[in-house]
């Protein structure tokens, strides 16, 4: 396993520091992101924002030229590492900035892009792409630039294949990939009670039992499933599930080997909880 993905919003500076360390002097493939900077001074709860033990740092929001640059060397700085392979503008999008996402895009679209463009193109990274959980802004950055890649979280699941009919076709004919972030739907198909970083509502509840109970029939695990599926599409590079300790990262290598029939997936057609237009993996 060589592929990693970062970001300074990930324990405010922690994860890079950590991803750093256990990546120096190995041979990776290493997503980092922008959009976001660090600046001094703790955050009062961080747990608000999620965090365990974070780094003392608050966020700045921040997709110009200039602010593009900076993160890209205060990335570099926090991981000791002299290279970044793929740099995601992170959490452009009215998911994330609701009326104020205006703002934000226009400064991608106007600054951000081609301080990423300059750095694909001086070999500074290899890849370029947003690091995002929605669809409609992936579509609105295709009209922007020539993106690479990008890692879309939550949009490409057991429980919901909203991308398959527009966003997908366009990416292809772009030639832009995906990165499948969120397989699990922020836990709901583990088993806990989270669906888009938050509680999940009946109506999901009601389908992620649904699906639970045809994985049940089929004497496999339902997460093994989650995290397959998505790679069933041909435009899907790589899914990141995002274990949380070491016990989840050997639960997850053992779902991603466990067999999935053919029925199993011909089965959630049948009963309208896949899109019959699913593309799904094939057993062997």
């Amino acid at each position: 396993m060589t592929y990693f993905d970062t970001a300074p919003w990930y324990g405010f500076g922690r994860s890079e520091r950590v991803i750093g360390d256990m990546l120096r002097g190995t041979d990776y493939v290493l997503s980092d992101k922008v959009g976001r900077l660090l600046r001094p001074g703790a955050v009062e709860n961080p747990m608000d924002f999620g965090m365990i033990n974070p780094l003392p740092f608050n966020v700045v929001y921040d997709y110009s030229y200039d602010g593009v640059m900076r993160a890209f060397e205060d990335n570099l700085q926090r991981l000791g590492v002299d290279r970044i392979d793929i740099l995601l503008a992170h959490d452009i999008g009215a998911f994330q900035h609701g009326d104020a996402n205006d703002g934000h895009f226009r400064d991608l679209a106007t600054g951000g892009y081609r301080a990423m463009d300059e750095l694909r193109r001086s070999g500074s990274v290899s890849a370029i792409g947003l690091g995002v959980n929605e669809n409609q802004v992936c579509m609105d950055a295709l009209g922007i630039g020539d993106w690479d890649v990008f890692l879309l979280a939550g949009r490409c699941t057991l429980l919901e294949q909203t991308p398959l009919d527009a966003l997908f076709p366009a990416c292809a004919a772009a030639g832009t990939s995906i990165i499948c972030g969120g397989p699990f739907n922020s836990g709901i198909l583990v088993g806990r009670d989270m669906w888009n970083y938050a509680q999940a509502p009946a109506d999901v509840v009601e389908k992620a039992r649904a699906l639970s109970a045809e994985a049940d029939a089929f004497s496999i695990p339902l997460p093994a499933a989650a995290l397959q599926f998505p790679l069933g599409h041909d435009i899907v590079s790589s899914v990141i599930p995002g274990p949380r300790s070491k016990e989840e990262f050997t639960q997850i290598l053992d779902w991603f080997a466990t067999p999935i029939p053919d029925a199993f997936w011909a089965a959630l057609k049948a009963k309208g909880l896949i899109a019959e237009t699913a593309p799904v993996p094939q057993s062997g």
